[in-house]
């Protein structure tokens, strides 16, 4: 198969490259920007990430890790098993408590035009994020957030931690930087990591 990744290590098109080394798989990256040109030519929808594989876009960064992971048969519980309901509760939990509420501090910071942005927002945001880092934290359950076996949400959150630490959000927990340490201390995490 042929996989081509679209975006730049510093978006959520890291955790696509990071997968994809996770899974020991070739690739050609493509950094770019949203709405450039090589991202248009591919994605008329211009945002960031996009995998081609085989010709077909996929885009959404948590499509393409469901994606990969269910074609590959790694970093994931089976579809229909109660393991892989709790998997994706913890993904859509990520998704819904931390990315979220990044992703709206990013656009009242520089994606929307300047006369569009509400910068007050940002310190709600960031408590918010910090009360839920917490809880969640919390409820990781060994040195994966499902125990023994790292899945699709590890490298969701880890990603969301290190977003946080860029966008100046409040200290994560002592708990979440061990947790997340690990997680950057793997092979693939380094070889993504310096791609950028």
């Amino acid at each position: 198969m042929d996989h081509t990744v679209y975006g730049t290590v510093r978006s959520r098109a890291f955790r696509v490259l990071w997968m994809l080394e996770e899974l020991a798989l070739p690739y050609r990256h493509v950094p770019c920007a949203p709405r450039s040109d090589a991202l248009l030519a591919v994605s008329a929808l211009g945002k960031l990430p996009v995998l081609v594989v085989d010709g077909t876009a996929l885009r959404d960064s948590t499509a393409i890790l469901t994606y990969l992971a269910d074609h590959h048969g790694q970093l994931t519980y089976p579809a229909g098993t109660i393991e892989r309901a709790r998997q994706d509760g913890w993904t859509q939990r990520i998704l819904d408590e931390l990315d979220a509420l990044l992703w709206t501090a990013a656009r009242h910071s520089f994606v929307l035009p300047e006369d569009q942005r509400v910068p007050a927002v940002k310190d709600s945001l960031r408590r918010e994020f910090a009360a839920n880092l917490e809880r969640l934290t919390a409820e990781i359950d060994g040195p994966y957030l499902m125990g023994e076996v790292m899945t699709v949400p590890d490298i969701l959150l880890c990603h969301c931690g290190n977003w946080a630490v860029s966008a100046k959000f409040p200290p994560a927990p002592d708990r979440f930087v061990t947790y997340a340490d690990a997680l950057r201390a793997r092979p693939a995490y380094v070889r993504t990591a310096a791609l950028g």
